[in-house]
């Protein structure tokens, strides 16, 4: 019996963020991005969310390569913590390959790991695979759609994408590459969903340039601009104006010093001459002639603008008519961090211009006209659409109908899934060890459901320590119970509550002594429910309550 082709997406499917697919036909496997998400706001601790990899390591064996469509956080950020636990040759573009080395050099990984660099047109042998790089325009440079041949056909994975006929730099998406794989045939299409609720086309990058004009024109105060560090185009088109206007610029943010760093090193960005500085040599300069580029724009808690906006950041402060540029959508879930660091701006009596006020961003993603040409172009036997939420999934499903494919052709997938496809064939055919693991500090998958769980807890109803000391013979009670409170109640207004808790955590411990005498799990129970039954009745709250108890 012939090989059937698996594509098993484990992460970007009903959910924003941690891209990640395989591809999988007999004894060969690769892997589309690997992407990390950030968390949800219950999520607290979490610095990352990664994909599962356990199916991975499990057949690692088998791995032939890691092919990257961009360098994208979503789409890169999960590679280190992969690579922990295999070995794979990655395969990118310039610009996405000088950023996972940094990621790499970060991990001290670089040694260990073999990256090789491709161009658009290029076709990479991998296993029974050959994949193609096809040039796409997105918000970052070098951006790729694949066309992976298989024994059954060829798929063609879009990556993120837009149709961008005046892209600052690079040529428009290669619609005749993927018109021609159209004409050849393609068995499946797996598909970015993203802007597929949106009506109309996606506007050009250079629409944005305008704006800059406009607010750089005439403006006598500091400017500050933030945007994603990843948007090369817009951080060009940012210096260029700055540059027009007789401006020095610096930039500040981690993130935003190393794009800037990599695109600079491979010819990304043209930057004119003496315009960049040193962030301590803007303090010497007359306001007019400074623009600031920072990090920021989502209002994440250790950005350069947020540490700007309160105060904390070393070298730089908010001053009284500084124009503040945020030249970014807020990310979903992040709304409420944005509008705390614009409402500080406000207090600083900054000026601050949005999306609201002005076009100052425009997405990378295509819009629903951008996708039906797509879908036109390509004519796939099979549609997968993927990289976004529900909804969004079955909105791009309904497109592809509207265009033509048959519904019985077009499969939702989610992580985990396991789609098989044969010539004639697309079925859901069973599952892989799929779902979230979070990164804390540098600790991997060692925070549970359980372990947020408790953390919810502590957010929400504090914690009661209760400690005592008991006779190791009979049980009897030595010292304590002491009662020691963390984000429950301030206990020196409250020391009638502790007194009586007191009460009732010795009258839980004298009743156990009867029935349990020195069985200090059966001890801890009793106490733990009492007090808890206890403080519900008397304040409708559910603190963590932690017994201990010491032998003596």
């Amino acid at each position: 019996m012939a090989e059937k082709l698996k594509i098993i997406p484990l992460g970007g499917l009903n959910e924003i963020g941690k891209n990640m697919t395989v591809y999988e036909y007999g004894n060969d496997i690769i892997i589309v991005d690997v992407g990390m998400g950030f968390p949800d706001t219950d999520m607290y601790g979490v610095d990352v969310v990664i994909p599962d990899f356990t199916y991975l390591i499990q057949n690692r064996e088998r791995i032939r390569g890691i092919f990257l469509t961009h360098g994208h956080e979503d789409h890169i950020g999960g590679i280190p913590y992969l690579l922990r636990s295999l070995q794979a040759p990655i395969y990118a573009t310039r610009m996405t390959a000088g950023l996972v080395k940094l990621k790499l050099e970060e991990h001290r990984l670089l040694d260990k790991t073999k990256l090789i660099t491709c161009e658009a047109g290029e076709v990479v042998r991998a296993g029974v695979f050959r994949v193609e790089f096809i040039h796409v325009n997105h918000s970052i440079a070098d951006a790729v759609a694949f066309a992976i041949r298989t024994p059954v056909g060829v798929c063609v994975h879009t990556g993120d994408f837009k149709i961008d006929a005046t892209p600052i730099q690079g040529g428009m998406i290669d619609l005749g590459r993927l018109g021609q794989l159209g004409k050849e045939g393609v068995l499946a299409m797996l598909c970015d969903s993203t802007n597929v609720e949106n009506p109309g086309f996606t506007k050009s990058e250079r629409s944005v340039g305008a704006s800059f004009d406009a607010l750089f024109r005439g403006c006598e105060q500091r400017i500050i601009v933030t945007t994603f560090a990843s948007n090369v185009d817009r951080i060009q088109q940012i210096i260029s104006v700055a540059a027009k206007y007789g401006r020095k610029v610096a930039v500040v943010g981690r993130s935003m010093e190393n794009a800037l760093k990599v695109s600079t090193e491979l010819g990304y960005m043209n930057i004119p001459q003496n315009t960049l500085v040193e962030l301590a040599h803007i303090k010497s300069l007359p306001k007019e002639k400074v623009c600031i580029i920072t990090t920021g724009s989502q209002g994440e808690t250790m950005s350069a603008l947020t540490r700007m906006a309160f105060n904390t950041h070393k070298q730089i402060e908010i001053q009284a008519g500084d124009r503040v540029i945020i030249s970014a959508s807020a990310i979903p879930g992040n709304e409420n961090a944005i509008g705390s660091v614009i409402n500080e701006l406000y207090r600083k009596d900054a000026e601050v211009v949005n999306e609201r006020a002005m076009a100052l961003h425009v997405s990378g993603h295509a819009c629903q006209e951008e996708l039906k040409i797509i879908h036109a172009l390509v004519k796939p036997r099979f549609f997968i659409p993927v990289h976004g939420e529900q909804r969004m999934l079955k909105n791009h499903s309904k497109l592809a109908q509207e265009v033509g494919m048959s519904p019985r052709n077009v499969i939702i997938g989610d992580i985990g899934k396991v789609i098989e496809l044969t010539p004639g064939s697309a079925r859901i055919t069973g599952t892989v060890p799929a779902g979230r693991v979070f990164v804390d500090g540098y600790g991997v998958g060692d925070v549970g459901s359980v372990v947020l769980r408790d953390r919810k807890h502590l957010a929400e109803d504090g914690m009661i320590m209760v400690v005592c000391a008991m006779s190791a013979e009979d049980g009897a009670l030595i010292s304590g119970p002491d009662i020691v409170t963390r984000g429950f109640i301030y206990v020196k207004e409250s020391e009638g509550l502790m007194e009586e808790l007191r009460r009732v955590a010795v009258d839980a411990i004298e009743k156990c002594n009867i029935r349990y005498a020195t069985d200090w799990a059966a001890i801890k129970t009793e106490v733990k429910e009492t007090l808890s039954d206890y403080l519900y009745k008397k304040t409708k709250r559910n603190p963590m309550i932690l017994p201990v108890i010491m032998e003596v």
